[in-house]
């Protein structure tokens, strides 16, 4: 590969890594604002715009799945260039199906409004655990952009801590039900977003094994969170 090449190949490397983070910060953006409706603090065009930004992120998807196979085949990258390139699509999958979630989200919160009776877990709980959601997409986008390892590993840590968050959900949503069949229809779209929640944490998780994978060049997908830290230690 000469100079020019090395150059032109290094730019569209650059290309496809800014493309991430502009769809990363999108669907970051498109997270708040389905946050912002569980909490009723958001104004009606909020839901029209959670769907524009869908459909955005949907061609961003398309953009840089495409950007990659071309750098596949003009450049035929191999060790850690390839590694970067497939990790790139695969985060890329992963953002985009964020980005259904929060859709879902956002159209649930608005059905389940003036269901005073679970104002309660809708608007500490729900919410709450939707902003831990956010701030786990956070930090895998950080990793992602600086290829941290070691911080990785700690977002892949906190997935834990929204999947016990999405069970405790259920058990008081289970008890409003038990206790009062009139919350069913409202606790049964709470659980729809609550497991949407739950699903963000995934991705997110999802992106930061991506980054550990491409780091150190092993696939942690079907490893343990202590697993995970021990291989990020090594040096």
């Amino acid at each position: 590969m000469n100079e020019h090449t090395h150059k032109q190949f290094d730019t569209e490397m650059e290309a496809i890594r800014s493309g991430v983070l502009s769809m990363g910060g999108l669907v970051e953006s498109q997270l708040r604002r389905a946050i912002a409706l569980l909490d009723d603090d958001e104004d009606h065009d909020a839901i029209d715009q959670v769907g524009a930004d869908e459909k955005l992120i949907n061609q961003m998807q398309v953009n840089l799945d495409q950007m990659c196979s071309q750098i596949i085949a003009k450049r035929q990258p191999t060790a850690i260039d390839l590694r970067f390139v497939l990790m790139i699509i695969k985060i890329v999958n992963e953002l985009e199906r964020v980005g259904d979630e929060v859709k879902k989200i956002a159209y649930k919160a608005v059905q389940i409004r003036g269901a005073d009776r679970l104002s309660r877990v809708r608007h500490y709980d729900v919410t709450r655990t939707a902003e831990r959601a956010r701030e786990m997409l956070q930090m895998a986008l950080d990793t992602f952009a600086r290829l941290d390892a070691g911080s990785a590993a700690e977002v892949i840590d906190r997935d834990e801590e929204i999947d016990a968050a999405f069970l405790a959900i259920m058990r008081q949503l289970i008890s409003y039900m038990m206790e009062d069949p009139r919350t069913i229809t409202a606790a049964l779209e709470i659980v729809f977003i609550a497991k949407s929640i739950e699903r963000i944490g995934d991705h997110a998780k999802n992106i930061a094994e991506a980054v550990v994978q491409v780091v150190k060049g092993i696939d942690v997908r079907h490893a343990t969170a202590e697993q995970i830290r021990a291989e990020v230690a090594e040096e």
